[in-house]
């Protein structure tokens, strides 16, 4: 797994054992999101809304290109953009349990 995003949420996947790399800028996220994508070890690609946003032709062009990795788009600390799934509802829809209240 690897976490492509702002610094606060790479901090987050960090302390959970998954590493990352904080980007500031579209460039920067194009150019993460090609390495990890390059990896043979990197199975799980994960990426705020934000980010996937501003590389959204990289990232539709991986998601059809290749099977693997998968990428996964989460929301940022700003929560879930409008029309979103929550970061719990994306979860119970994967894992198929009622997570929280």
């Amino acid at each position: 797994m690897y976490c492509i995003a702002d610094e606060d949420t790479v901090r987050g996947f960090r302390l959970a054992g998954v590493a990352g790399e904080r980007v500031r800028c579209r460039e920067e996220a194009a150019e993460a999101l090609a390495r990890a994508a390059a990896r043979s070890d990197c199975a799980l690609i994960i990426l705020t809304e934000a980010v996937a946003a501003g590389i959204r032709s990289q990232v539709d062009e991986l998601r059809s290109d290749q099977s693997r990795p998968l990428v996964v788009e989460i929301p940022g600390p700003e929560g879930p953009w409008p029309g979103h799934r929550s970061l719990r509802r994306l979860v119970q829809e994967a894992v198929g349990v009622r997570v929280g209240p």
